[in-house]
């Protein structure tokens, strides 16, 4: 029996409105997959998401169906890449709540790194992002830093080196992790197929993960530590980007293999996983089945 959780008055301090989007560099979006992960100042853009359970043995003719109609992202290839991230918390839990109660406004900070944790050292290059919902759009903001300094502005909160352009960023996420007392809570990791959109598709991207794990502990992005499924193995997590709208064709390829539009996030799912929170309505239940059948309505 899943466990629904009571609604959560929200605390005072809780913004009215959310703030301005930092810009940055305009990215073309054609690049849009390309440029999020390339070394820059700051990216800055808007989008919709959103995501489906698939079953591993459905993802297969998926892939195909998608290799046909969009190009893959040049940095995973046809192997794919890994996807690790911490993610930082109130003691309270004040993003995970956020985004359990539905808030047309919330937000989390995380750091985040692609490919080979086995590799990351002081002089790997991580990300230090600013991810928001507004309504049902979604805001990402980021700054690509050597993990040594991303650790510093992270967990020992002090301004580090930065380019001219960040500056403005990087006062926020100090401002936002001293104010609210910001911590790593959790972690998660998984295996990422992507594709990009090409000609009247440019702009979208589809993400496919799987594998996906999690730890309340030891957040080093390298350590070679123990990590828990966080989701059955048996389900991937399907996530359609886009800036305006989703073609015809990937609503037609959805609704042929009967997937549902989920409310599933990885972090979330983390931090339930190792009991910091109760298992909310929209957890993910170890039984892939019931799963499928719950994502249907």
């Amino acid at each position: 029996m899943q466990f629904r959780l009571p609604r959560k008055r929200r605390s005072r301090d809780a913004p009215a409105e959310p703030p301005p989007v930092t810009t940055g560099p305009p990215v073309a979006d054609d690049q849009a997959g390309h440029s999020l992960r390339a070394p820059s100042k700051l990216h800055a853009f808007n989008r919709y998401e959103i995501k489906y359970l698939v079953p591993v043995d459905d993802l297969a003719d998926l892939r195909d169906e998608f290799a046909t109609r969009m190009d893959a992202d040049a940095h995973g290839g046809t192997a794919g890449y890994g996807v690790w991230s911490v993610y930082y918390d109130t003691t309270d839990l004040r993003f995970y709540w956020e985004k359990i109660e539905g808030l047309r406004f919330r937000r989390k900070l995380r750091l985040r790194h692609y490919g080979d944790r086995s590799r990351i050292t002081d002089d790997t290059t991580v990300f230090v992002e600013i991810k928001q919902r507004v309504n049902r759009v979604t805001q990402k903001r980021r700054v690509a830093l050597p993990y040594r300094l991303a650790r510093e502005l992270c967990d020992q909160r002090v301004m580090v080196e930065h380019d001219p352009g960040q500056r403005a960023f990087l006062e926020e996420v100090l401002e936002l992790i001293c104010g609210l007392d910001l911590r790593p809570v959790a972690m998660t990791g998984y295996h990422r197929d992507a594709f990009l959109g090409r000609d009247a598709d440019v702009g979208l991207r589809v993400t496919v993960d799987y594998r996906i794990r999690g730890r309340d502990r030891d957040f080093h992005l390298g350590a070679d530590t123990e990590n828990r499924l966080i989701v059955p193995p048996k389900l991937a997590i399907l996530e359609v980007k886009a800036n305006e709208r989703i073609p015809y064709w990937l609503t037609d390829l959805t609704a042929r293999n009967n997937l549902q539009v989920v409310r599933v996030s990885k972090y979330c799912q983390s931090v339930e996983a190792y009991g910091r929170a109760p298992r909310s309505i929209f957890h993910v239940t170890d039984e892939p089945s019931l799963a499928l059948t719950k994502a249907a309505h």
